[in-house]
């Protein structure tokens, strides 16, 4: 069983990944393209191009990483009970196999069953702890992003860009864009000016980074007899 938040900084190991963490993949924040709204009286036109990666982005915000923390101390111990059931399926699994040929036919079957049972719990809570986890990330970025768009849009007419598109989106159109063009950090900075993060919050203290990608390696199971 390897089921992680998905981190927006360092990868390491499970729990690790909940340190200022903000998970991404429950809600890929879609701001594909930004259009110049207009210009003021006697401006010039605006003719730049820019890119943004906004899940980045949002990790980056002081009030990103604010939220990562809160998520870390909320999902902490349901990700410890994960790992406890774990251990106790990987502890039967190891008790069943040095009583191979020792156990009763009854004392085998029961074994496997609660063997089975445990796994079948697993999954169960397994798929519901990461439910939770996509849902608090999603609502994290849709809080954060509604706020960075106008953040965006402000930045994009006051510099004259026609348009600013999002590398982080799925089915983006950009293949190639030069680190010239990229205004995350600049995004960043702005954000952090406007929506600074409340006094007395966690603080992550760890770089934002890439996302590790979700994990798809199986809850431990029982051995077949």
């Amino acid at each position: 069983m390897n089921s992680r938040i998905l981190t927006l900084t360092r990868s390491g190991s499970v729990r690790k990944t909940f340190q200022a963490a903000l998970l991404a993949a429950a809600c890929v924040f879609g701001a594909s393209t930004l259009h110049a709204q207009g210009t003021a009286p006697g401006s010039a036109t605006g003719t730049k191009l820019g890119v943004i990666n906004v899940r980045k982005a949002i990790a980056s915000t002081s009030e990103g990483k604010q939220a990562g923390a809160e998520l870390q101390s909320q999902f902490a111990p349901r990700q410890s009970a994960l790992e406890g059931l774990n251990k106790q399926i990987n502890d039967l699994r190891s008790r069943i196999d040095a009583g191979t040929g020792k156990f009763s036919p009854d004392e085998q079957a029961r074994l496997q069953r609660e063997g089975e049972t445990k796994a079948r719990q697993l999954q169960r809570k397994q798929d519901e702890y990461q439910e939770d986890v996509n849902a608090a990330q999603a609502e994290v970025f849709d809080r954060i992003g509604r706020k960075m768009v106008d953040v965006l849009d402000r930045y994009a007419r006051e510099n004259g860009y026609v348009a600013i598109l999002d590398t982080s989106a799925q089915n983006t159109p950009v293949l190639f864009a030069s680190t010239n063009i990229d205004v995350t950090q600049d995004i960043v900075k702005l954000y952090d000016q406007a929506y600074p993060a409340k006094a007395g919050g966690p603080a992550a203290t760890t770089p934002a980074a890439k996302p590790a990608p979700r994990s798809t390696t199986p809850p431990a199971k029982p051995p077949q007899r």
